[in-house]
């Protein structure tokens, strides 16, 4: 039985690996079709994310199951409650990543943001793919240096995302209503991406550690 068990919990850890690499493609896709306008590569992204969706139930049907049938303690106990809740992060980055996506198709053929907030956006996507690998490797690896990266990364995912707030509230800004709205929600998606990569990084910290410190991270 016990040679089940870790059999059972070891099928949970892959699931986990298999949402993250799911969810980084998702992001690096989804910000080729936002930055180049790509309706095709949107509509990819926003089929694919059923996929992701699948894979978390199946994943907390089969935690919930190890539950109510194994009676885990302890490390075993974090491993599974953890995975509950590493798996909703996921899914709710594979959500935002399809987010994204969908402001390219809504805008097809144009493109979602103005020229004078490319490079802001273009950094924003680019810290939020480095977090979503890096939750892959931290997953596969338990390397906790990995979760200084991510934290780091997410802090300057803040500041930029401050920064469009600026830009849209300045007294130069004279860019439509519709794409006011479009930049206000797509670096709120991307903001959001990488508030979820440190709560994923934060439970992989908790499962190796045994120590909750939610002080050196943010939400």
């Amino acid at each position: 039985m016990r040679k089940v068990f870790q059999a059972e919990l070891h099928q949970v850890g892959e699931e986990l690996i298999e949402i993250s690499s799911l969810v980084t493609e998702a992001i690096e896709k989804a910000n080729q079709a936002f930055t180049g306008a790509d309706v095709e590569l949107a509509q990819e992204v926003i089929a694919a994310d059923a996929r992701i969706d699948f894979l978390q139930n199946d994943l907390d049907e089969r935690a919930i199951d190890i539950l109510a049938l194994q009676g885990p303690v302890a490390s075993d106990l974090r491993m599974i409650v953890g995975s509950l809740r590493m798996s909703a992060s996921l899914e709710r980055m594979g959500d935002l990543a399809r987010h994204v996506a969908q402001l390219a198709r809504l805008r097809f053929p144009a493109k979602v943001i103005p020229a004078s907030l490319t490079a802001t956006f273009d950094e924003l996507a680019t810290l939020d793919i480095q977090i979503s690998r890096q939750i892959t490797e931290l997953l596969e690896s338990r390397e906790l240096g990995l979760v200084t990266d991510i934290q780091s990364a997410n802090a300057r995912i803040n500041e930029l995302h401050r920064s469009v707030f600026g830009a849209i509230s300045a007294p130069d800004w004279s860019e439509t209503p519709s794409t006011t709205v479009d930049v206000t929600l797509a670096s709120r998606y991307f903001e959001r991406f990488g508030d979820h990569g440190v709560s994923v990084a934060r439970k992989v910290s908790y499962l190796v550690t045994g120590q909750w410190q939610p002080e050196s991270f943010t939400n």
